[in-house]
């Protein structure tokens, strides 16, 4: 028998999503086996019809100190959201596309599964980023994103002009159809569609990249991650704005609302498999060759 170095472990994944049901349904059946207690996400074991130990999400991160989400990175980026809150660790088996922060493949992650449950795996931090909206002064809205944060038009897109400071220190006043600001996690995300840099996870940095600038001097700046990031909308009649936090939660923006972006003040706690490393992920996910000789 496997003697695990966790106490309980939460089940996340998407419901109703037959391949990654059949994951949750191999996993518990692992879990089973080696006697490991667990909690799962109440929506998932109601789509499963299991009638093992159930909480709300938001109440999982109290109960376990080890989280297996299932899905792909939009499920991970949920529920890290929310985990990141509790001092949990995270790891993810891959059920969608890319897959950068699910390290485990559906069809092999016994083995490793075991190793991180025996205690043998590896230890990472994320930042998150906190976004806050506030109007004559007051605060309207607020939300975490792991990847980015990004001001963007809603309905039609268009551009819009909008200003950047940096710890106070005015940057640029930019046209644009938008603003991301990227973490390091976020740098392989949309940032990288649009153009922005690879940033490496140990670094303490975040991007600040023009969504199709009306300059062609825009080049997205690479700042430091204790920096706080304010926007302000320079367009009076442009209401129709919005700031997406990893494309999941969105907060309305209003002509003269300043947007204040700076580091949240908890972290993601990821654990990855012994055989974990970085640059393997990068070739791999984006189809780089390994060596030309």
């Amino acid at each position: 028998m496997t003697t695990s170095v966790f106490n309980k472990v939460a089940i996340i994944g998407k419901p109703d999503h037959q391949g990654a049901n059949e994951t949750v349904l191999a996993l518990l059946e692992l879990m089973a086996r080696i006697d490991q207690a667990v909690v799962i996400e109440e929506r998932l074991a109601k789509s499963i019809g299991c009638e093992s130990p159930t909480a709300p999400l938001n109440e999982l991160g109290e109960q376990a100190d080890l989280a297996i989400v299932v899905g792909g990175d939009g499920n991970m980026l949920g529920a890290a959201r929310v985990l990141s809150r509790y001092n949990v660790a995270v790891i993810g088996v891959n059920r969608g596309n890319l897959g950068f922060l699910t390290d485990l493949s559906p069809d092999s992650f016994e083995q490793p599964l075991l190793d991180v449950l025996q205690g043998n795996y590896q230890t990472e931090y994320r930042f998150l980023l906190n976004t806050e909206v506030y109007r004559h002064g007051q605060l309207k809205s607020a939300n975490t994103a792991v990847n980015e944060a990004v001001l963007h038009p809603g309905k039609i897109a268009h551009m819009i002009a909008f200003e950047v400071a940096v710890d106070d220190d005015f940057v640029f006043q930019q046209r644009a159809d938008g603003l991301i600001v990227s973490t390091p996690t976020g740098s392989t995300a949309y940032s990288l569609s649009g153009g922005g840099p690879i940033l490496t996870q140990d670094l303490d940095a975040m991007c600040l990249l023009p969504m199709f600038p009306h300059t062609l001097s825009a080049r997205p700046i690479v700042i430091k991650a204790d920096s706080e990031v304010k926007l302000r909308v320079l367009d009076e009649n442009d209401d129709d704005l919005m700031i997406s936090c990893d494309g999941h939660v969105t907060l309305a923006v209003m002509p003269g609302d300043e947007i204040i972006i700076r580091k949240a003040n908890h972290r993601l706690r990821l654990v990855h498999p012994p055989c974990y490393n970085y640059y393997e992920v990068l070739r791999s996910k984006l189809g780089w060759a390994s060596k030309l000789f």
